[in-house]
């Protein structure tokens, strides 16, 4: 009768519910999270890369708190970065070395300043005795 597929239906069902529930274990395991996030989708991806980039983890719910003002972004940013300069060893060297240079030449500034300072206090206590 209808009532003896039963059986291989309940198996075949249960195999093939095992998998789905599965993930949840195994993606708890895994990655932290027990849910994935869909990816079939163009925005969907696009929303996964930017939260990783704001956070590290894409499912930490971000909100307009996360994402910097443009006004902090001018701060953080060195005007004379070369973003372009990919994974360029020698490039990556010569920058480095361009920045210390002109650290260098900045405390070498402030140190003659100083010492004219100085300079100008000696001058004006000389004045004020004579």
């Amino acid at each position: 009768m209808w009532f003896e597929i039963l059986p291989g239906a309940v198996i075949i069902t249960t195999l093939l519910s095992v998998p789905i529930y599965a993930m949840y274990g195994l993606d708890k395991l895994t990655i932290g999270n027990a849910f994935r996030r869909n990816m079939d989708e163009r925005f969907s991806r696009v929303m996964y890369q930017r939260d990783f980039r704001l956070t590290n983890n894409p499912y930490q719910m971000n909100g307009l708190e996360q994402i910097p003002d443009e006004e902090q972004k001018k701060d953080e940013k060195d005007p004379n970065e070369d973003y372009d300069v990919g994974d360029d060893p020698a490039l990556l060297k010569k920058r480095l070395k361009e920045r210390k240079l002109k650290e260098k030449q900045l405390k070498e500034e402030e140190k003659q300043k100083e010492k004219l300072r100085e300079k100008q206090l000696k001058e004006e206590e000389k004045q004020k005795k004579n």
